[in-house]
């Protein structure tokens, strides 16, 4: 009899961000092969903090505790959508920018997916509601109960959305060595 070569499992761990200046979520899913598993999600709390800059130091702060408790290999994130109140637009970006920001610094590739698109991946609807991702989320994953903040499922359908996507998003995917490689006269 011969001998029976089994090939390894790939596994691959996907931190999904969804910032925000009051709530942000996040989500980690760890692929292996062909299936996905749900490792955590959750949300951290920004309100409770009183000045802006003091949130973005916090999201700082815990993505690269996130990066550093599951070692993801890519971080993918909501991309900034448009909104009338350009004040609130501003502190969204600078969430976002913070946030990538952290990943970037532990070497982590981004992806940023467009909200629409998150929703067509989970849901197969683009104009999807947060609660329809949720329950499709439930039921993918078999979670109990609907987190009381959304935002933790719309991270979590960030990570699946990459997942499903194949990490061959079209949108902006980066490391800092990458970056160094591309700009070897702006890094000194």
């Amino acid at each position: 009899m011969g001998k029976v070569d089994k090939k390894p499992v790939k596994e691959k761990i996907v931190l999904g961000l969804d910032p925000g200046t009051s709530v942000m979520g996040y989500g980690v899913i760890l692929i292996r092969g062909s299936k996905m598993s749900m490792l955590q999600f959750g949300v951290i709390q920004l309100s409770k903090f009183d000045s802006h800059e003091l949130r973005l130091k916090k999201i700082f702060e815990r993505v690269l505790s996130l990066t550093d408790e599951f070692h993801p290999d890519e971080v993918a994130l909501e991309a900034p959508f448009f909104g009338k109140n350009v004040q609130s637009m501003l502190k969204l970006g600078r969430a976002q920018g913070v946030a990538m920001s952290a990943a970037l610094y532990r070497g982590i590739p981004i992806v940023e997916y467009a909200p629409k698109k998150v929703k067509q991946s989970v849901t197969g609807n683009g104009n999807a509601s947060k609660e329809q991702v949720a329950k499709m989320l439930m039921q993918l994953f078999t979670i109990k109960e609907a987190p009381k903040l959304l935002d933790a499922t719309d991270a979590l359908a960030v990570a699946v959305c990459h997942h499903y996507q194949n990490g061959t998003e079209k949108s902006r995917k980066t490391s800092w060595e990458s970056f160094v490689k591309e700009n070897p006269k702006r890094v000194k």
